[in-house]
């Protein structure tokens, strides 16, 4: 029916993709961002439809991510990857040793549409990231993905008892 997903902050209309539009993306891979120096590896679920048309992680306007990070201290300023992640934040991001992937990393429209089966392959792809990125913590942001990802039914938010070579692991 073409409806359109709007972004709009304040009077002035910002990016526009109908519906239809966004859902082209659908199982459309978004780059990782990880560059030397990685010191902490940002784990998102899986990539939702809008980060896909503008191959930027947690891109989605209204998402949650990139105002925590800024208002933890993580980032001195508030990034805005609605339309794409600018070089200068990349750069930033790089340069802060923060880096970010996802478990699964083809794009979906909820992530309740990925199995268990999808989740638990998953870990085999992130261990072989960590191992060659080397960071000193893995932060997974998602609880329950973490859960079935890692078989572990009864894991709790924060710091994980184990390890993920070697990396810290934070869910």
């Amino acid at each position: 029916c073409g409806l359109t997903q709007a972004v709009v902050l304040g009077p002035q209309f910002l990016f526009a993709l109908t519906r239809t539009e966004l859902e082209a993306f659908h199982g459309a891979k978004v780059d990782d961002l990880i560059g030397p120096g990685l010191r902490l590896l940002l784990v998102g679920i899986n990539p939702g439809l809008w980060t896909a048309a503008v191959n930027a992680h947690f891109a989605r306007p209204g998402n949650r991510f990139w105002p925590a990070l800024q208002l933890a201290g993580i980032t001195p300023h508030r990034i805005d990857a609605s339309r794409g992640l600018l070089p200068a934040d990349r750069d930033l991001l790089i340069g802060l040793g923060i880096g970010i992937t996802n478990l699964v990393p083809f794009a979906t429209a909820r992530a309740d549409e990925l199995t268990d089966a999808q989740l638990r392959t998953s870990v085999s792809t992130l261990t072989a990231v960590v191992r060659n990125t080397r960071p000193k913590v893995v932060a997974v942001l998602g609880l329950t993905a973490y859960r079935q990802a890692f078989a572990d039914r009864k894991a709790g938010p924060g710091r994980q008892q184990g390890e993920l070579v070697g990396a810290e692991l934070w869910v």
